[in-house]
């Protein structure tokens, strides 16, 4: 009987024990996932502020490049004025 009685207390203390150690995989591998998130979640940021650091760079880029282009135009455009101008009065005279 006694024999019984200290098996029980025995087995109960290691499932107690299996339990525990269970548990405390689980709260290591929860902990895992959470700072597994937190870095993808992080990473994602950087990604996107990189992302978006880019796309203001290249929208300032192609508009310095239209700038650019306008002023060509203008350039070009008073230089045709220009000889116009030169060939009407080079006719006056």
């Amino acid at each position: 009987m006694e024999v019984m009685v200290v098996v029980v207390v025995v087995v109960l203390m290691m499932v107690v024990v299996v339990l525990l150690l269970l548990l405390m995989v689980m709260m290591m591998m929860m902990m895992m996932m959470m700072v597994m998130m937190m870095v993808v979640v992080v990473v994602m940021m950087m990604m996107m502020m990189m992302m978006m650091m880019m796309m203001m760079i290249m929208m300032i880029m192609v508009m310095m490049m239209m700038m650019m282009m306008m002023m060509m135009m203008m350039m070009m455009m008073m230089m045709m004025m220009m000889m116009m101008m030169m060939m009407m009065m080079m006719m006056m005279v």
